[in-house]
């Protein structure tokens, strides 16, 4: 394995270059007081939600308005040299926004317009600073919706530059199926688009695949068209309590193998159902559970849960809970949802090691399995929580961020999953991106020529490394 687990390779590689006064000066002549150096905004920029928290923040940040401004700003990097870090919400979970070698961060949250709902055509053009909760509620009128739902509420720039996914992903696809069209500031500070809203394409490269997932390392997204949806006919949610987590996976591989067309499948462990009820004051049955939820028609909906029932009694499946009204649904989803935050809560200033395996359904009980025995022998609390329907799952190790001890094993529980995932043919990642915490991974799970290539494309689109430099691999 490429991520060893000794004290010294715990902590991100932190090697900041100079960002000279002149820069500085001219950033802040050109934005006035859109370009802050106060410190207490430079720290909100230089951490996300990951378990480094020792990186130094970043040198200005930027509070961009404008495709213009994003250009102007990576322009301005460009003759300097200086690292240039895009920001939506600051939810990822790699530390894909940690300035380890220095540079600006620029904040797109200030571009959260949504700049044309083409109903007839099922898609919508949006600024990246838009986020899911204000995109779905500026379609619903439509009777459309955007159904990648990563839980938090994040920005669609980053959910675009992480590739994300989420809850909806074994119906609806992830942010790679789902978004057609690209407008992008290069590492010269030149506009490109890519894409059209066409449904396919034949002509040249796919540069918008190639951005979608690439974590702002060749360019920083300023514009996203995407697909929508429908909006279902009928919803109908379920939680459903099983005997042991064994039960519960395999009910899900078969009702995926028998092609039952399910929305969300999720999974929630018992230890993790204690935690939500605590948080959210909730009275859920503390036992492994599912949580499934189905779209379509009224007679189509009432026979995927009821073939669903059939499927899940075979497994002990028991207390089944149906929810029909918004309400309804939302008191149920509110177990998965808040799963993250009640489980850092339980212990206090804590910080949480995420996993976001992924592999085929078919080996979906080998790899969680035994890595629930590998967590509870160790000791260490944990969370779990799974988007099992389409075979990815996440650990959170909670551990003390000052604790050499606790995240050493943290980090050995989470070399022993990854490696089981990618012996079982499945990813380090499957939907939080690479960022400073998988880098070791990816060559393990593409192999030094698949990195070398992508290397080269780095180099070739951004020289002098400025774009986001230090994620996802070493220069």
């Amino acid at each position: 394995m490429n991520a060893p687990t000794d004290v010294a390779h715990l902590l991100p590689t932190v090697e900041q270059r100079e960002v000279p006064e002149a820069f500085l000066a001219a950033l802040k002549q050109r934005f006035g007081a859109q370009c802050s150096t106060a410190l207490a905004v430079r720290e909100q920029h230089g951490r996300d939600e990951s378990a480094f928290v020792s990186v130094p923040p970043p040198a200005a940040v930027v509070f961009a308005e404008s495709t213009r401004d994003v250009a102007d700003a990576v322009a301005l990097c460009a003759q300097y040299k200086v690292p240039v870090i895009p920001f939506g919400v600051g939810s990822s979970l790699e530390g894909h926004l940690l300035a380890v070698q220095g540079g600006i961060s620029i904040d797109v949250s200030r571009m959260n317009q949504v700049l044309a709902i083409n109903a007839e055509d099922l898609t919508v053009t949006v600024m990246p600073g838009v986020t899911r909760k204000a995109l779905n509620e500026a379609v619903k009128s439509e009777g459309l919706f955007f159904p990648i739902d990563p839980g938090a509420d994040a920005s669609i720039g980053g959910m675009t530059a992480t590739r994300a996914s989420g809850t909806n992903a074994v119906r609806y696809g992830t942010m790679r199926e789902n978004v057609l069209a690209l407008e992008v500031v290069t590492a010269e500070g030149k506009v490109v688009r890519t894409g059209t809203r066409a449904k396919k394409s034949s002509a040249g490269y796919d540069l918008t695949r190639l951005m979608v997932g690439s974590e702002g390392t060749l360019g920083v997204i300023t514009e996203i068209t995407l697909k929508l949806y429908p909006l279902p006919e009928a919803i109908s949610a379920a939680v459903c309590s099983f005997p042991s987590i064994e039960a519960a996976v395999r009910c899900v591989i078969q009702v995926i193998q028998l092609g039952v067309p399910i929305a969300r499948c999720e999974l929630i462990d018992a230890n993790t159902v204690r935690m939500v009820n605590a948080h959210s004051k909730l009275g859920l049955r503390e036992e492994h559970m599912l949580l499934m939820e189905f779209h379509g028609s009224p007679a189509s909906v009432k026979e995927q849960a009821e073939t669903v029932q059939d499927i899940a009694s075979e497994f002990d499946g028991n207390a089944f809970e149906w929810a029909t009204t918004p309400e309804e649904r939302t008191r149920l989803w509110t177990a998965r949802h808040n799963a993250y935050f009640a489980a850092i809560q339980t212990k206090p200033g804590c910080r949480a090691v995420s996993t976001d395996t992924c592999v085929p359904i078919s080996r979906l009980a080998d790899c969680l399995l035994d890595s629930v025995a590998e967590a509870d022998a160790s000791g260490l609390p944990y969370f779990l929580v799974g988007h099992v329907g389409d075979g990815n799952f996440h650990f959170g190790y909670l551990i003390d961020p000052d604790n050499v001890d606790e995240r050493r094993l943290a980090e050995e529980l989470n070399v022993k999953l990854v490696t089981r995932a990618l012996q079982l043919e499945g990813t380090c990642t499957g939907e939080h991106g690479v960022g400073l915490h998988k880098m070791g991974f990816l060559l393990d799970e593409a192999g030094a020529g698949a990195v070398d290539l992508m290397r080269t494309l780095k180099r070739a689109l951004d020289p002098d490394n400025i774009l986001n430099p230090g994620k996802i691999f070493s220069a």
